[in-house]
């Protein structure tokens, strides 16, 4: 049976920046169609899942440590080189996940995408700052006047927020998301192999 996989995604997030790079890498493998659902992961947590807030205002020391040591495991792992932390962090992501979108409708975004997470975690670049996006949209391939004009258009602000308003609507409450054949959700880099298992 032929799989489709729905991946929502946000660029602020180094766990996703992993899924991102794992998942075109098995979709290569077992010829599976990727649909890319940018969002905004701010918004998700607002509404559903405000942990994250009480977690950065009162850090368990212990549990830091040891996901700054995971992360750098899974950057071995898969050769990605991720900065933890960034100097901005957490970074506002919401101009470049509306880029996503544009360069979505250019049939570039996995390219697009997959700078403005280079640019972030690799480079330490803010990926909110319009100089950082223009020079990823030129290095993408699209003509960077006209895609600052459309990152601020009301047609991509309010795909923005209506990918964001569907994954909650879905049972989402974090980045990555990953539905597999409609409504069978997957959340989190380390749960690729369970949808590689499934697609096999």
């Amino acid at each position: 049976m032929a799989s489709r996989v729905e991946f929502f995604f946000d660029c602020s997030s180094p766990w996703t920046y992993l899924a991102f790079h794992r998942i075109q890498l098995l979709a290569h493998e077992l010829h599976f169609k990727i649909d890319w659902k940018p969002f905004l992961v701010g918004g998700v947590f607002n509404t559903v899942n405000d942990s994250i807030y009480k977690f950065r205002a009162n850090p368990i020391p212990a549990k830091v440590n040891y996901l700054a040591k995971d992360l750098e495991d899974w950057s071995r792992y898969t050769g990605l080189k991720i900065l933890w932390q960034p100097s901005v962090f957490p970074v506002n992501s919401v101009r470049a996940m509306r880029g996503c979108l544009v360069a979505g409708e250019h049939g570039l975004l996995p390219e697009f995408s997959r700078l403005v997470f280079e640019s972030y975690w690799r480079d330490d670049l803010d990926i909110y700052q319009f100089r950082h996006l223009r020079k990823i949209a030129e290095n993408t391939g699209l003509e960077p006047d006209g895609f600052l004009r459309q990152i601020e258009s009301p047609s991509i602000k309010s795909q923005l927020k209506k990918n964001t308003e569907e994954l909650i609507e879905r049972g989402g409450f974090g980045t990555p998301t990953m539905f597999v054949n409609g409504n069978d959700m997957y959340f989190g880099n380390d749960r690729i192999p369970l949808i590689r298992e499934l697609i096999e």
